[in-house]
C-alpha cells in the first residue's frame, strides 16, 4: 500500500521529462527522482527494524505516504510555483519519521544512531525550505544541491557529529531477504511505469501497425531489463548479504541498495520516456534528445548493474560492457534514424545480452 504513492510519483517524473526533453528538464527530473528515492529508501531502512503491523508504525507510514503524495503532486512545478510544497513535503517526511524512531526507542546505541540521523535531517531542512521560498532559479539550485548533498553524504559519513562521532555500522544490521525484496519492488514500480506509459501512449496515439509494433518492442525491451535484473543479479546480491557478517550486511545494504540502485531506477525511467517517444511518433527521427534518452537509459541501467557487481566482488560481464559502449556510440547515428528502427535494434541488443548472460 505504501508503494502506491511512489507508483504515481514515478509517473509524474516521466511526464515531467516528456513535456520538455532538454538538459534543464533532465536535471530537474534527476534531482526530484533522487529526493523521492531517498525518502522511500530511508523509510525502507526504518521498516527493516520496526514491525509495520503495529498501529504506531502504520500511522507513521501513512504520514510518510501523505508527505510523499504532496511531493509527487508538486513535481510538474517542483522548480516553479510548487517548490516550497516539494521542499516541505520532503523535509517534513524525513524529520517526522526520524523523530518517531528517536521517541519510541530506549536510550542506547540504536537510539543514538537515530538521534544523529535526525540531527542531519534538521541541518538540511532550512536549506530545503529556503530553496523553496527564493524566487531565483539559480539560487534555488544552489540551496537545494547543498541540502541534497548533505542528505546523500550522511550515510557515507556515518552521520558524524562533533563530540558524538560516527554511528557504528553494527547498528545498521539488515534482514537481507526483506531488505532486498523491498528494493526489488521499487525496480518493479519503475518497470511498471514503462508498461503503463507505453500502453497509455499507444491507446492515445491510435493502434496503427507502426504503433502496435513500437508497443510490442517496448514491452520486449522492458522484459529484457526485468530479466537482466531478476535473472541472476538480484539473487546474487541476496546470497552475498546472507553470507556476510552483521556489520558487512549493513555496509552492503548501504552501498548496493541505498546508492547503487539509483542509476538502475533512473535508467528504467529513461527507457519509459524513450518508449513513449517512439510509440507516439514511430516513423519520425528521434533527434539528439530522443536518441540520448532512448539509448542512454539502457546504458545507465547496465552501468548500475556493473557497479553493483563490482561492489560485491562479482566477476564483471564483458557483454554488459560491450553493450554500454555500443549504446553510447550509437547515439549520434540514432538521432537521424526513425524511432521504430532504433527501438528494434535496441530490443535485439538487450535480448542478445539476456541470452549471453
Amino acid at each position: 500500500f505504501f508503494d502506491l504513492v511512489y507508483v504515481f510519483a514515478v509517473t509524474q517524473l516521466s511526464h515531467h521529462l516528456l513535456d520538455d526533453i532538454s538538459w534543464a528538464a533532465a536535471a530537474e527530473t534527476t534531482f526530484m527522482l533522487v529526493a523521492l528515492y531517498w525518502a522511500w529508501n530511508y523509510t525502507t531502512w526504518m521498516t527493516n527494524w520496526f514491525d509495520p503491523d503495529t498501529v504506531p508504525v502504520r500511522l507513521v507510514l501513512v504520514f510518510v505516504m501523505a508527505a510523499s503524495l504532496l511531493m509527487a503532486v508538486a513535481i510538474p512545478e517542483g522548480f516553479g510555483e510548487h517548490a516550497l510544497l516539494f521542499a516541505c513535503g520532503y523535509s517534513g517526511l524525513q524529520i517526522g519519521r526520524n523523530a518517531f524512531v528517536v521517541a519510541v526507542t530506549p536510550r542506547g546505541r540504536f537510539n543514538q544512531n537515530f538521534r544523529q540521523i535526525l540531527a542531519w535531517s534538521l541541518i538540511s531542512a532550512p536549506l530545503w525550505v529556503a530553496g523553496g521560498i527564493v524566487d531565483g532559479e539559480a539560487l534555488r539550485w544552489v540551496l537545494w544541491l547543498a541540502a541534497l548533498g548533505l542528505d546523500l553524504a550522511g550515510p557515507l559519513a556515518a552521520y558524524w557529529l562533533p563530540r558524538a562521532g560516527t554511528t557504528p555500522m553494527s547498528q545498521w544490521q539488515i534482514e537481507g531477504a526483506h531488505f532486498g525484496e523491498r528494493f526489488q519492488l521499487f525496480v518493479i514500480i519503475a518497470l511498471g511505469e514503462s508498461i503503463v506509459l507505453a500502453g497509455a501512449t499507444a491507446s492515445d496515439t491510435g493502434l496503427s501497425v507502426d504503433v502496435v509494433a513500437a508497443l510490442l518492442l517496448a514491452f520486449l525491451s522492458s522484459t529484457a531489463l526485468w530479466w537482466l535484473y531478476f535473472g541472476q543479479f538480484a539473487d546474487v546480491v541476496l546470497e552475498r548479504i546472507r553470507g556476510a557478517t552483521a556489520e558487512e550486511r549493513g555496509q552492503i545494504g548501504r552501498d548496493i541498495y541505498t546508492y547503487l540502485h539509483l542509476p538502475i531506477v533512473a535508467g528504467i525511467v529513461l527507457v519509459a520516456v524513450g518508449d513513449e517517444l517512439v510509440i507516439a511518433h514511430p516513423t519520425d527521427d528521434l533527434h539528439d534528445g530522443g536518441a540520448l534518452v532512448a539509448l542512454g537509459g539502457p546504458a545507465l541501467f547496465l552501468a548500475g548493474l556493473m557497479a553493483c557487481a563490482a561492489r560485491i566482488g562479482q566477476t564483471q560481464s564483458a557483454p554488459r560492457a560491450v553493450a554500454i559502449v555500443a549504446l553510447l556510440a550509437a547515439v549520434p547515428l540514432a538521432a537521424g534514424a526513425d524511432g521504430l528502427l532504433v527501438s528494434a535494434l535496441l530490443t535485439a541488443l538487450l535480448a542478445a545480452l539476456v541470452v549471453a548472460e
